[in-house]
């Protein structure tokens, strides 16, 4: 295994770490409320970091990411790179990518996913059944749905019902009624599971990225802040939490890029997403819950940027299923797979 990025992947995520850095501000995460930042999405699309992903796969997805999280930039990014350029360059048919990958590079077209969509049904192309909550709903063109029998299929928004719904962290979201909505198929066998794989991964890297901006902001506090006449930094209790968090982001990232590094170079990695996915939502809860611990008081205030690492952290160990959950289904891959060799 070698995580060195490429010099393409370096320059993407250098790149991705100024644009995050000089536009998600807190004065513009403020102005934003729960929606997306529109300016920083158009600024994203011309900078060509959406367009990258196809050239510097997964791995620099995840680490353009990261640097989207240590920010809680508010944009799709990590959705429509997802949903939208990896699922069509990997699943699309010539005539699909022709269409929407344009589109999708600089921004016009935005895919977001509902996958697993519990109780949707597809009938001769139609689709029946209720998403409750669509991360970037609001944002998007198209949605990439998965029916109960774990067939992909692409609708656009305008031809079905969407209205806003409010998650825990500001996602855009909105609930997606699907009523005899037509649908466009998208990829054959083995679609949904590489799909499913490819987002637990993503959404791992986007959680390292976000525990990465909590605890440097704990670490900035905690030697900012004195009691006694002492940084709170110089207290053992404070070190030892500190440590434990940066050992447990420090493992959420390197189980992202193994199962991102796999992926592009064409191995097996269901299981190491699963593995990340385990990490980012076991670990990442504990580690946005640090932060906010060691901010102390200021830590509970909603308005302080460090609540909005709290908010993403636990978002984003729901939206992958939450960890009990995605380690019963790892071990139940482990037992299938030694089965079946």
């Amino acid at each position: 295994m070698d995580f060195t990025p490429t010099g393409e992947q370096a320059a993407a995520a250098e790149l991705a770490a100024r644009i995050f850095g000089d536009l998600s501000t807190h004065e513009r995460l403020s102005a934003a409320g729960t929606g997306s930042d529109a300016g920083l999405w158009k600024e994203l699309c011309s900078a060509g970091l959406v367009a990258a992903v196809a050239d510097t796969g997964l791995l620099g997805l995840v680490l353009m990411l990261e640097e989207q999280g240590r920010t809680t930039a508010q944009v799709p990014f990590a959705a429509s790179c997802v949903y939208g350029l990896l699922a069509l360059t990997a699943h699309g048919s010539p005539e699909q990518r022709e269409r929407l990958l344009p589109g999708i590079a600089d921004g016009t077209v935005v895919v977001t996913g509902a996958v697993p969509g519990p109780g949707v049904r597809s009938a001769s192309g139609t689709l029946t059944g209720v998403l409750p909550a669509v991360p970037w709903l609001r944002d998007a063109t198209h949605v990439l749905v998965a029916d109960d029998r774990r067939r992909l299929w692409l609708v656009r928004t305008a031809e079905a019902a969407g209205e806003p719904v409010e998650l825990t962290a500001p996602w855009s979201a909105g609930r997606l009624t699907l009523a005899g909505t037509p649908g466009e198929a998208l990829g054959g066998p083995g679609a949904y599971e590489d799909l499913l794989a490819t987002a637990r991964t993503a959404f791992a890297g986007l959680q390292a990225g976000v525990c990465a901006g909590s605890l440097a902001r704990a670490v900035e506090h905690t030697n900012a802040r004195e009691q006694f006449g002492r940084p709170l930094a110089a207290r053992q209790g404070v070190q030892l939490r500190a440590a434990d968090a940066y050992m447990d982001t420090e493992a959420i990232r390197v189980t992202a890029y193994e199962a991102a590094w796999r992926r592009d170079e064409g191995l097996p990695y269901v299981t190491h997403s699963l593995t990340a996915a385990w990490w980012a939502s076991e670990a990442g809860q504990r580690v946005v819950h640090t932060g906010q611990h060691l901010h102390g008081g200021a830590g509970a205030d909603l308005g302080h940027p460090v609540h909005r690492h709290f908010l993403w952290g636990r978002q984003l160990d729901a939206y992958l299923g939450g960890g009990g959950e995605v380690l019963q289904e790892l071990g139940e891959s482990i037992v299938d797979g030694e089965a079946g060799a």
